[in-house]
């Protein structure tokens, strides 16, 4: 199966010009086939879509037309325009009328370059150019995660004002010792949510809790400071239409940056509680996993809940668990989860919501975790029906926890947030002093009050 890893590219403001000038360069392609194809529009011709077409043309239009972009990073640009027409084309023939057909102009495009066309050499990578001029060699950040001869494609992309390499290579599913091999008869069921983004119920009585209340916590604090940015930069804005100060461009790019950190640090996040989740999974030999899949929550109306239901991000929670989970030899299914956190059980009898994350039955008062009881239900579904045997749920009875985000800032004692207000902004009392002793004063600092001469119900009165 095919992996892909983001390193970043480390280079000087000099070095910056030319790898944004390749990027620039792909986001002249895009817009160079728009225009043919609204010449061909007037003209009442076919447009031109198909990747074997649009070679055609580039291959007519001669070398260095894209500045020092070669033609196999045009080449790139132009199978994603031809795969984004046909998806958008499939999408409008299921009747899916909301999908557009690629439309719209871009400043920067990914550009991808494939096997046999680039050198990995440690920490630099030897990127092509057009002909007639010198290769680009970058340095990343940190090495390739893997090794130079299984990387079969290297994409230069910009997130966040920041330039990346997507290094993508084949990695072969992991070979186990005879005995500690996943076994398919041992089957986990996997529950998703937010303030636990993986709650596994195994198959003799183990469980496992991932929470993500770090992950919470950074969007909540990314939430806060985004708004007090704008609000202290609200009365410098300019209007629509007009042109920005470069005190502007520089607060839009600073804004870029502190976006594309936020969407790294919880994807990293994400990232962690999967390969906790797997991890615990080959050590139980686990063979399969049931996760319940959510996703129809996201075509209900949330009213004040739409912001924390779309932070939530089901789908990426189901890639990640996926790939690494396939990585190691497990296969995933998805099943139909409803019900499972509502329902006893026991006894099989509805349950209201609960308020924590403890389920009580009213009926036979059987009382568990909320996530686990659910990921246990989930573990007796298979996909396309319901529970298979009612009375086969096996409830956890050793649970592992385990913390999602150990990265993020404010997450452990040693790194404070620094978007997170002092003590004192919040209504902090103060430091707390010891309890003074018996018939003693206490150690804490006398309060200063100001005006003591005047007695109670007085006025104070100064002289003009």
């Amino acid at each position: 199966m095919h992996r892909t890893a983001c390193v970043a590219l480390r280079v000087t403001p000099g070095q910056r010009r030319p790898r944004f000038g390749l990027l620039r360069s792909a986001g002249d392609v895009w817009p160079c086939v728009l225009e043919a194809n609204a010449w061909r529009r007037r003209r009442h011709d076919a447009p031109l879509v198909a990747y074997q077409q649009l070679c055609r043309e580039l291959a007519a239009s001669g070398p260095g037309t894209f500045a020092e972009l070669d033609t196999t990073g045009a080449r790139s640009v132009l199978r994603r325009f031809s795969d984004a027409w046909f998806a958008a084309a499939k999408r409008r023939s299921a009747g899916d009328l909301s999908a557009r057909f690629p439309r719209r102009r871009r400043g920067l495009v990914s550009v991808r370059w494939y096997h046999g066309t680039f050198t990995v050499d440690g920490c630099r990578v030897r990127i092509p150019t057009a002909r007639g001029t010198s290769p680009l060699w970058v340095r990343l950040a940190r090495e390739v995660p893997y090794p130079a001869e299984q990387v079969r494609s290297v994409t230069l992309l910009c997130e966040g004002g920041r330039l990346f390499l997507a290094v993508t290579a084949e990695v072969p599913v992991t070979v186990y010792p005879p005995g500690e091999e996943p076994d398919p008869a041992r089957v986990a069921g996997v529950d998703l949510g937010i303030i636990h983004p993986y709650a596994v119920a195994g198959p003799d009585g183990e469980g496992l809790l991932v929470s993500g209340r770090a992950i919470r916590a950074e969007h909540r604090m990314h939430l806060a400071d985004t708004k007090s940015r704008r609000r202290a930069v609200a009365h410098r804005a300019p209007k629509p239409g007009q042109k920005g100060s470069r005190r502007w461009r520089q607060y839009r790019r600073r804004t870029r940056l502190v976006e594309g950190r936020h969407r790294r640090r919880v994807r990293q996040a994400q990232h962690e509680a999967a390969r906790t989740v797997v991890s615990w999974a080959v050590r139980q030999r686990v063979g399969v996993l049931h996760v319940g899949d959510p996703r129809g929550v996201l075509a209900i109306p949330a009213g004040r809940h739409n912001l924390r239901l779309r932070q939530w991000q089901i789908g990426r929670l189901l890639q990640v668990l996926t790939d690494k989970a396939t990585l190691a030899g497990i296969t995933v299914r998805l099943v139909d989860e409803r019900g499972t956190s509502s329902t006893c059980p026991a006894c099989r009898g509805r349950v209201p919501k609960p308020r924590g994350r403890t389920l009580s039955c009213p009926h036979c008062a059987f009382s568990g975790h909320r996530d686990l009881v659910a990921a246990a239900s989930i573990a007796t579904r298979v996909p396309g029906g319901g529970s298979t045997t009612p009375a086969a749920v096996v409830l956890p009875q050793v649970v592992t926890h385990r913390r999602a985000g150990r990265h993020l800032p404010g997450a452990g004692r040693s790194r404070r947030d620094p978007r997170r207000p002092p003590l004192a902004a919040r209504g902090s009392v103060g430091p707390r002093w010891p309890t003074p002793p018996i018939g003693g004063e206490s150690l804490a600092q006398q309060a200063r009050i100001r005006d003591t001469y005047r007695t109670p119900g007085e006025r104070q009165w100064k002289p003009h």
